[in-house]
């Protein structure tokens, strides 16, 4: 696959959410979506006033409406249930666990503003722990749409598979470069770029950075492979092996916790199989700032310049 990038196409992936949102439910009526009042935010308003009878906002009360998905889940409903990814996955981190995962519940847990893109609003709603604390969580699939075309395609996907997805959405709108017709797959890692130096595993509004690092490094004769990481769990363990060895480096960016963040999750994939020197970009424990995303994600490193930097450091090392 070859991916090239169009700066002035951009939309955020939670935007795209709601077009995938308000085209199931118009496919299929056993689709039903739940807000914690911040459908003009998290993009479920347009479901809600085509499908009235199927939308329920349940008010700044995430735990409640986690629980109130899993039962509905258990009618033969399929449950959308969105709020800010702080709030989501912290907040109703209890109910999440014992009666969504636990159970095994059909629930769509489609979490927007993750990461520290979410900008101005500061380190309170900046969630960078959201991914691990739902990947350590048995049954529960992991994904972070690198644009807004595999966005609509994550949740399409998640609708058709049994159990639950947490899908992790960006407000801040980034360049689209998925094919539009590609489908999205669990388990599988597309290869947006081939090359033999080093490999460059990005995850999220990150991905469209990671190609713009290829380029750099690309001018000054650094092969650098790229690889959307958007199914965090189940892991595409094959993909990432062969990566390991035949570039020998690995550098992983997202904007979330080194710790137990994706990065995490590709060295202990690795570690057993195909070790390799790994170097982890990510928010280094602390919290975030208030600041627009694109000022913070140069602040803490993981644009092009920060990524073709540390790449080209691991790849002459």
């Amino acid at each position: 696959m070859t991916i090239t990038i169009d700066p002035d196409i951009k939309t955020a992936t939670r935007e795209s959410y709601g077009k995938a949102l308000l085209a199931l439910g118009n496919e299929r009526p056993e689709i039903v979506v739940l807000d914690a009042d911040l459908s003009g935010s998290t993009k479920t308003k347009d479901f809600s006033k085509a499908h009235p009878e199927r939308f329920f906002n349940m008010g700044v009360a995430e735990c409640n409406m986690m629980g109130t998905a899993a039962g509905l889940s258990l009618t033969g409903l399929v449950p959308f249930a969105s709020s800010f990814a702080m709030f989501a996955a912290g907040k109703a981190y209890e109910q999440i666990r014992q009666e969504i995962a636990l159970p095994d519940a059909n629930v769509k847990i489609c979490a927007t503003h993750a990461g520290i893109t979410v900008g101005e609003d500061g380190a309170s709603h900046q969630v960078l722990e959201d991914i691990a604390l739902m990947r350590i969580l048995p049954n529960m699939r992991v994904v972070v749409p690198a644009d807004g075309n595999e966005a609509e395609a994550a949740v399409r996907a998640a609708a058709d598979v049994k159990g639950p997805v947490y899908i992790r959405l960006s407000r801040m709108k980034t360049p689209i470069f998925m094919p539009a017709d590609a489908p999205f797959e669990f388990g599988k890692i597309p290869v947006l770029r081939d090359g033999n130096d080093v490999t460059i595993a990005a995850v999220g509004v990150c991905v469209s950075y990671a190609l713009e690092a290829a380029d750099k490094l690309a001018d000054e004769g650094i092969s650098a492979r790229v690889l959307n990481v958007a199914c965090v769990k189940p892991l595409d363990v094959e993909t990432l092996v062969a990566a390991s060895k035949e570039t020998g480096r690995i550098v992983t960016v997202e904007e979330h916790q080194r710790a137990c963040g994706v990065g995490s999750a590709i060295v202990e994939a690795l570690a057993d199989t195909a070790p390799c020197p790994v170097v982890r970009l990510g928010i280094n424990d602390r919290f975030g700032e208030s600041g627009t995303g694109p000022t913070l994600i140069k602040y803490f490193g993981l644009d092009s310049q920060g990524i073709a930097d540390s790449a080209r450091a691991l790849a002459r090392a």
